[in-house]
């Protein structure tokens, strides 16, 4: 029986494993490529949608089906990059887990920005710093510049070893648009990076991007769904993932922002449709249902991520028709996604190119990377967001190139064409709902990059509560910037009220004038802080505006002489709603007859921040004090203030003045949403003391004073707004509004 039953087993068992076998011939002969149907993936744009695209690639992945060519556009040529260039799929993923919105299109931290622009954000500036040119104004041609999205774009694409994306692992094509012409561009070489950044350069949003002297910008525009280019590449068969955003409705479209989301999407419709229509019946269409995801929330990319592999198992079917057999794919895989790409291990030379107006050396000099360091790619892109971060910039970037035998960095920057002078407005309004309202109006220039090492002339001229006309030149002395000079000049005026002493009537309102001259040293403390040291001469008297009363007799005039030391240090993530950090000011105003002052005196004035966060809740601990160092007082036009929201809430705004000052707040903020781009809203109340010392005027006012406030906040494109409500010792009651900070 045996002798019988051996041949028969053996024939059964090459009955069984033949269709194996024959994958194998077919995957180890020259020819097998053509035996079977060549598969292209189509991945379309959608922006955050685009995570869908993560999900179908598992399914293939699972299924076993060999991808061949991709072509994407826009979020689907980030993702198609990646898993061309030889990125596995797992790493993909963990790559774009912790991606956010606020994370992609935040171009710099505000850690990485100099000190002296820090201070700036104490000003609600609303909209972007427009150029000033011979010709007239100029704007940016974006919203945002790309360079944290191309430091993501860096990663996914780290794999890259060929500059021609034919001989990348899985030959690839990226889709964007010749701004100039309307023409479609099919980027087929050069830099991953570069041409995913340019597919997905949504017009107005993002800046475009320059390649072979053409502007490019969103590849959805002219072909959203790239299907005749999958067949360019020789696919027989084509998976084509459509996650396009759906067309608004009528009563979705309700300001120019929904307007321009609207005609875009019917450009980008419109060429859907032509694709679909060149779907043949062997081809597989794959539609998420992507829900409410839109396009710009990229906080919700591991959902869409869920949906794409749901819509993928609904094709199941289909798609297991193009399964491999495990050898055959296994092999396959290897193949393409073997080891990562080995990088340079030492950075030999490093060179700047694209600067013009800008000293390249201070551009090297702001880089933590140096010639001899091994090369890091997450310290590398920390130097690309700290020069972005210096304002000089419209794009940042690095390549690193071989040239004979040595690893040469190039730091690729683009000088922002709208400069280097710049105008910016602000604005800053107020009220307590009972008649006292105000308005601030900024205008400030600057002209940037006047020598080598980076001099600067800014003025500044506001117009409202505070009137103030103020022009600075300032010097660095190094390439590095370490060391500064600089001279200003200003003339300041403020008002200064007196109150009745229940706080229930203004009775006088002064204004405090003041002009002058100065010159400063100064050490800038790395993107920290800066300490200075001048002198200031100047002139200060105190006019009447509006009495009720009698005409207020012997107002202090008063010429002004001294010598000033300023310590600022400023490491918080946000000036408006602060989660991270610390802010200290620390001042000290020597006054002394031999530099031209009436009077001999010495004022120290300091106030801190420090915020604590645990996840939507923050305690915000902040104060000041100011007052007289040794036994001479302060004269009687030397004056702080208190009283308003945030600074004795219930009392009115500047209700108590006097030569002596102390204050401490705690607040508790609550984040009750997270906005895309902005800082969210926020839930908040605050606790408060302070004293003030013996006034000028009126009766001493020198016990601890009690108040408080609950308020709701909010970020908007016109800077943060305030609703609040405040009570204070003695049932002082106030409600306030503000649009700019406190």
């Amino acid at each position: 029986m045996r002798p019988v039953l051996r041949p028969a087993a053996w024939l059964a068992a090459a009955a069984l494993l033949w269709p194996w076998a024959g994958w194998a011939q077919l995957a180890e002969s020259p020819a097998a490529d053509n035996a079977r149907a060549r598969i292209g993936l189509v991945l379309s744009g959608g922006g955050a949608r685009g995570g869908a695209h993560i999900g179908v690639l598992r399914v293939l992945e699972e299924l076993r089906v060999p991808v061949d060519v991709i072509v994407g556009t826009s979020a689907g040529s980030i993702v198609g990059a990646a898993y061309a260039s030889g990125l596995p799929l797992p790493a993909i993923e963990e790559e774009m887990k912790g991606l956010s919105t606020g994370a992609l299109f935040r171009d710099s931290r505000r850690a990485d920005e100099p000190y002296r622009h820090k201070v700036d954000d104490g000003t609600n500036f609303i909209g972007p710093e427009v150029g000033v040119r011979a010709d007239g104004l100029a704007l940016p041609k974006g919203a945002v510049a790309g360079v944290s999205l191309e430091a993501v774009l860096r990663r996914l694409t780290r794999r890259q070893a060929h500059t021609e994306f034919d001989r990348l692992p899985v030959p690839f094509r990226a889709v964007a648009t010749d701004l100039a012409t309307g023409e479609m561009v099919v980027l087929s070489e050069g830099s991953l990076t570069q041409a995913v950044r340019a597919s997905m350069a949504v017009p107005g949003a993002v800046t475009p991007v320059e390649i072979d002297g053409r502007l490019l910008v969103d590849g959805g525009l002219t072909r959203n769904l790239p299907v005749d280019l999958a067949r360019q590449l020789g696919a027989d068969v084509v998976i084509a993932v459509n996650v396009g955003t759906p067309l608004l409705k009528r009563e979705e479209i309700s300001s120019i922002l929904s307007v321009t989301e609207q005609v875009i999407g019917i450009l980008t419709q419109a060429n859907v449709r032509q694709s679909l229509s060149e779907l043949k019946d062997r081809d597989i269409l794959i539609t998420p249902d992507l829900g409410n995801i839109s396009s710009a929330n990229f906080d919700r990319l591991s959902e869409a991520a869920q949906r794409g592999e749901e819509a993928a198992r609904a094709a199941r079917e289909a798609l297991s028709r193009l399964s491999l057999p495990p050898p055959v794919y296994e092999s396959l895989m290897i193949a393409r996604f073997q080891g990562e790409r080995r990088m340079a291990t030492r950075i030999d030379e490093i060179r700047v190119s694209g600067t013009d107006k800008v000293n390249p050396d201070v551009v090297r000099a702001s880089m933590l990377t140096q010639e001899g360091d091994a090369f890091d790619s997450r310290r590398l892109d920390a130097d690309m967001k700290r020069i972005f971060a210096r304002g000089d910039f419209e794009s940042v970037n690095y390549a690193l190139i071989e040239e004979d035998g040595r690893n040469v960095l190039v730091t690729e920057v683009a000088e922002k064409p709208w400069g280097p002078n710049y105008l910016r407005f602000g604005l800053a309004l107020s009220s307590d709902f009972k008649g006292n309202a105000y308005f601030n109006l900024l205008g400030t220039h600057r002209s940037t990059w006047l020598n080598a090492l980076g001099a600067e002339w800014r003025t500044d001229v506001q117009v409202g509560r505070n009137d103030l006309v103020r022009t600075e030149w300032y010097q660095p002395l190094d390439t590095r910037q370490t060391f500064f000079v600089s001279g200003h000049a200003l003339l300041q005026r403020d008002p200064l009220d007196i109150f009745s002493s229940d706080g229930q009537q203004r009775l006088v309102r002064l204004r405090r004038t003041l002009s002058g001259v100065g010159g400063d040293v100064g050490l800038t403390l790395g993107t920290a802080g800066e300490l200075r040291l001048g002198l200031f001469r100047g002139r200060l008297r105190l006019s009447e505006d509006t009495n009720v009363l009698a005409g207020v007799t012997d107002l202090p005039k008063a010429q002004m002489g001294a010598a000033r030391l300023q310590l600022g240090l400023d490491t918080l993530d946000n000036s408006r709603f602060p989660r991270e950090g610390y802010a200290v000011d620390l001042s000290i105003y020597a006054s002394h007859p031999r530099l031209g002052a009436k009077d001999r005196y010495t004022k120290a004035y300091a106030s801190a921040t420090k915020p604590l966060t645990l996840g939507a809740h923050t305690v915000l601990l902040s104060g000041f004090a100011g007052r007289a160092l040794g036994d001479t007082a302060l004269p009687d036009y030397e004056l702080f203030s208190l009283g308003g929201f945030q600074r004795l809430s219930g009392y009115q705004t500047g209700e108590l003045t006097g030569t002596e000052v102390g204050y401490a707040r705690i607040n508790y903020n609550y984040r009750l949403a997270q906005a895309d781009l902005f800082d969210g809203a926020y839930l908040g109340i605050s606790l408060e003391a302070g004293r003030i010392g013996e006034s000028a005027f009126g009766s001493s006012r020198t016990s601890l004073r009690r108040g408080g406030s609950i308020y709701f906040a909010f970020d908007s494109p016109l800077g943060p707004v305030y609703l609040a409500y405040g009570h204070a010792d003695g049932g002082r009651r106030a409600a306030y509004f503000f649009l700019g900070r406190p």
